[in-house]
């Protein structure tokens, strides 16, 4: 087989900035971040059948002496997709990872927004947490990368926290390319933060996208529909709310995290409960204990 493998992988958690990191780190000299941004090879059996001379493909235009990553988060989705950790231990036995972490219950919401943008999952929030478990399970994190700390080791596994990386982003940066073992001196991009807001983005309707992407649809909409008006119209396609979660789930919710806190705290030498979270993930930065 010929081309290269990536050198890193940003492993999750989904809905926790890893589209941000994966800008930010693409934006630094001598690394090289694949696209896709998430090729999802480990984990799905259509990506993975394509067999690994596609995967290094990826990383082909990458010049030498490059650091290459990829960053799929379906490699920490258990026990949905329990191929990704055996498979990319076997086969990546040198990569570092990043395994990036936010407060449970906004991941939470924040996942669900992305789902019912999709029209994956159509119904109200709270029907969906007990219809759909996975929108809590990814928000387990001590479930999710305890395998992985176990098969791959600590030392090559960061943890890395959304609510720092937004309060001192400079500094986490460096923190990542130092583990990673780059040898520049990277620069935060603030022009280049990935724009993931739910809130802003539109539900998907390929019959909309169709008449609206239209050359003279286009057209017309530019030179003579006011901006205004088009922001309106916008606005029946957007989460204009942030979803809340009922009373009685969210104390059931938020024990069921706490539980997981409470197992994660230790790995990293340190007390986390919901309440606490963002304050103590926001301090100073956590690493393995």
């Amino acid at each position: 087989m010929s081309g290269r493998l990536p050198d890193f992988v940003i492993i999750g958690a989904m809905k926790a900035a890893t589209s941000t990191l994966h800008s930010q780190l693409g934006a630094q000299p001598a690394i090289f971040m694949s696209t896709p941004k998430e090729p999802n090879f480990f984990s799905d059996a259509e990506n993975w059948g394509r067999g690994m001379d596609w995967y290094r493909g990826l990383f082909a235009r990458a010049a030498p002496g490059d650091l290459c990553g990829e960053s799929s988060t379906h490699y920490t989705k258990l026990p949905d997709l329990p191929d990704a950790l055996p498979r990319i231990a076997e086969l990546l036995p040198d990569a570092r990872f990043l395994y990036l972490m936010r407060h449970p219950i906004d991941r939470l919401i924040s996942h669900y927004s992305h789902t019912w943008l999709e029209r994956s999952i159509e119904m109200p929030i709270d029907a969906a947490i007990l219809r759909h478990p996975e929108l809590v399970d990814y928000g387990r994190y001590a479930m999710q990368i305890g395998p992985w700390l176990a098969a791959v080791g600590k030392g090559r596994v960061l943890p890395i926290f959304m609510e720092r990386m937004a309060s001192s982003p400079q500094a986490e940066l460096e923190r990542v390319c130092r583990f990673l073992g780059h040898g520049g001196s990277p620069v935060w991009q603030a022009e280049s933060e990935a724009e993931n807001v739910s809130r802003a983005r539109l539900r998907d309707s390929a019959i909309r996208d169709a008449v609206v992407n239209h050359p003279i649809v286009t057209a017309i909409r530019h030179n003579l529909v006011p901006r205004g008006v088009r922001n309106w119209i916008k606005r029946a396609w957007q989460m204009r709310e942030k979803p809340e979660i009922g009373a009685e789930l969210l104390a059931q919710v938020t024990a069921i995290f706490d539980d997981d806190l409470a197992e994660l705290g230790p790995m990293l030498g340190a007390t986390l409960t919901c309440a606490s979270f963002k304050n103590v993930v926001r301090e100073a930065p956590l690493d393995w204990a």
